[in-house]
């Protein structure tokens, strides 16, 4: 126990934790009422589903800017303006219900700026935690944000059920306005947050980069598979219990409370035993954790007990916790700290975008078989879930961690305004046709590498003259990006790229740069500063050598 609460011992990370408990209980009350006024308002499991989704149907548009803007500008900034818009939207319908002039369009429009807010703050919020606490206590400090949120669950729920059976969704509204508060107060007071990446990059171009490395870090794409996979059939759980509540246990506002709060206390025990889970377990914890998470959905599907339907849900929440907090970590830990923005949002955008799939999904399915039945329905599709990824494996957590950078790496200063580009890098090998075969897997490995560091094109070509000489040419779209390609270059890449390195029989592979001229003479670039940054890279962080005779080195 004292290992995983150890975070707590830093002063910033325990002031936003606590901070995070209060805010994330007023959300809970927020998520009953909005969910119970929606269906005041239309009685329709449609509409409740499509307000289920508000808040994180944003997510699907604005993941990956959210995600970029993280890693290029002060995070901080980033979460005081998150938490105002959030803030902004609670206070607007607390202030429309108590007046009466709210209706499903207008609660449901508000629902989707709040959720804008939320999706400029998670990449931001996630990514802040290694900044927060040392290394090798990232994943416990994420699974203490999983108690936070989910000593929330336990609470909130059941609270935002007697509020709303009680004095109506207009206090639960205002109480989670106010909420917003506590977190905005603590990030305040926070130092200025380092960007992930270095350069004046544009959010386009970071989008593509993250992009980039989504698509050639294969651990990395099959977690958000899984990520996005389980939340589509999962979901329907959570935005359909309203439905499941009134119409196959003939309760009201407060049971549902009740409901959500035994999720909630099932996710803190979840959390809390997550680490038993793992150990016990290992790789085939997740896959485990969602088949019984879709046998508890089912359950919830078809009982018509109360009792049943409560125990259901407490191993919902705990197999919950034990899936998403190892997910959450593992990618964490997998990512270096250049792109780590970026993999948060798309791990945000896989699982949290997703949801509103599934809510809507389930709503519709729900209007035409009956909602208990849409919720049974949906978790069998989890139960097949969990059986496959048990059946192909999964990532483990730490299993692919970024490597530290050598120790002879050591990136020297370089001029933050260099211009020049597109540029393309030209490293020419002589083999023997006896090493071919395996040449061509380590290439394959390179090109990997290049890619999910800045590359925007990678291709191998062999000499027609001289089928001996094998040339690797990559493309980036500025010599700034090319630049800050050394700088993500870590001791795996320094690997590959030695082990391409080998495979030469002439002293060692040769490389040349070609960078695009404009044709105003005004617009040349510093050619002697570009060269001899680049050259001091290339001699420290294992890069290929440089041609002597490139005329790039020689100015011409």
């Amino acid at each position: 126990m004292r290992s995983s609460i150890e975070p707590l011992r830093i002063r910033h990370f325990r002031a936003l934790w606590t901070a995070a408990v209060f805010s994330n209980v007023g959300s809970f009350l927020h998520a009953v009422a909005a969910s119970w006024a929606m269906l005041e308002l239309t009685g329709s499991p449609l509409w409740v589903g499509l307000m289920a989704a508000s808040t994180t149907l944003p997510l699907l548009f604005l993941a990956l800017p959210a995600g970029a803007i993280a890693d290029l500008v002060d995070r901080r900034r980033v979460l005081l303006i998150a938490q105002s818009i959030m803030g902004a939207a609670a206070i607007a319908m607390a202030v429309t219900w108590y007046l009466d002039i709210v209706g499903p369009g207008l609660l449901l429009g508000l629902g989707l700026v709040l959720g804008v807010g939320l999706a400029l703050n998670q990449p931001s919020w996630q990514a802040m935690v290694p900044d927060l606490v040392p290394r090798g206590m990232v994943a416990d400090a994420v699974a203490l944000n999983s108690v936070a949120f989910n000593v929330a669950r336990a609470v909130g729920p059941a609270l935002g059920g007697l509020l709303v059976a009680v004095s109506g969704p207009g206090l639960a509204f205002a109480i989670n306005a106010f909420s917003f508060i506590g977190v905005i107060a603590v990030v305040f007071t926070f130092r200025k947050a380092a960007p992930g990446d270095i350069g004046d990059e544009t959010v386009g171009s970071a989008i593509a980069v993250g992009l980039r490395y989504a698509r050639y870090t294969a651990p990395f794409r099959r977690l958000l598979a899984i990520a996005a996979s389980f939340a589509v059939t999962s979901a329907v759980v959570q935005s359909l219990l309203p439905n499941v509540t009134q119409d196959a246990l003939n309760s009201g506002a407060s049971t549902y409370g009740y409901l959500l709060g035994a999720m909630g206390v099932g996710a803190l025990g979840g959390a809390f035993t997550r680490s038993y889970g793992l150990a016990r377990l290992g790789r085939s914890m997740v896959p485990l954790s969602m088949t019984a998470f879709g046998i508890a959905g089912t359950i919830v599907g078809i009982s018509r007990s109360l009792a049943l339907t409560f125990v259901a849900m407490l191993l919902a929440g705990v197999c919950w916790v034990w899936s998403l907090a190892t997910l959450n970590a593992t990618v964490q830990l997998m990512t270096p700290q250049w792109v780590r923005g970026r993999a948060m949002s798309l791990y945000t955008f896989a699982f949290v975008g997703f949801l509103p799939i599934g809510s809507i999904v389930g709503g519709a399915l729900g209007s035409v078989i009956g909602a208990a039945e849409a919720v049974a329905a949906m978790s069998i599709g989890t139960v097949a879930l969990g059986l496959t990824f048990a059946r192909i494996g999964i990532p483990a957590l730490g299993e692919n961690a970024p490597s530290a950078p050598p120790e002879d790496w050591d990136t020297q200063p370089h001029h933050a305004h260099m211009r020049g580009g597109p540029v393309m890098v030209i490293n020419t090998w002589v083999i023997s046709h006896h090493q071919l075969e395996e040449l061509l897997g380590v290439m394959n490995e390179l090109r990997q590498v290049r890619l999910r560091t800045g590359a925007n094109h990678w291709t191998l070509y062999r000499n027609a003259d001289d089928p001996h000489r094998m040339s690797e040419f990559m493309q980036l779209a500025t010599w700034e990006d090319h630049i800050r390609q050394h700088h993500r270059i870590d001791a795996a890449a320094v690997a590959v790229i030695r082990r391409a390195s080998t495979f030469d029989t002439s002293g060692g592979p040769k490389t040349r740069h070609l960078v695009a001229v404009p044709v105003d003479p005004d617009e040349l670039p510093a050619w002697e500063e570009l060269v001899s940054a680049h050259d001091d890279l290339h001699a420290s962080d294992g890069s290929i050598p440089l041609d002597a005779a490139d005329p790039v080195r020689a100015g011409g």
